[in-house]
């Protein structure tokens, strides 16, 4: 299995996972669409940070129920922390901070945050 690792521009915020990503979500939520980001979403215990999470700020809206990090130096946002339908801890990466990685390649499915 490939490892990723994946970073916010700094590097404060690092981590790896296991997998390549076989698709992505594009939420048009009023933060998602705001930050960019395509998620791929892991079980939370398949993120490894390489850096403290103290390195990590964390924003929540609406309500409540997802936890936005972003590293504290940069601003961007690596991954985000929520729970899945079942209350399994799932993480959401941007793979937009993975390295290598061929994002033409990755499809990309929209999903209407909007409407929650």
């Amino acid at each position: 299995m490939t490892t990723q690792r994946g970073s916010c521009h700094c590097g404060s915020v690092a981590f790896e996972v296991e997998g390549t990503p076989a698709g992505a979500t594009s939420c048009n939520c009023s933060m998602c669409q705001r930050k960019g980001v395509l998620m791929w979403f892991i079980p939370r215990d398949a993120l490894q940070l390489k850096t403290p999470d103290e390195n990590a700020g964390t924003y929540t809206f609406n309500k409540h129920h997802i936890k936005h990090r972003f590293c504290l130096k940069c601003g961007i946002h690596p991954y985000g922390e929520a729970h899945d339908p079942k209350g399994n801890p799932v993480a959401a990466v941007n793979i937009r901070c993975l390295e290598g990685l061929d994002l033409d390649k990755i499809p990309v499915t929209p999903f209407n945050g909007r409407a929650l």
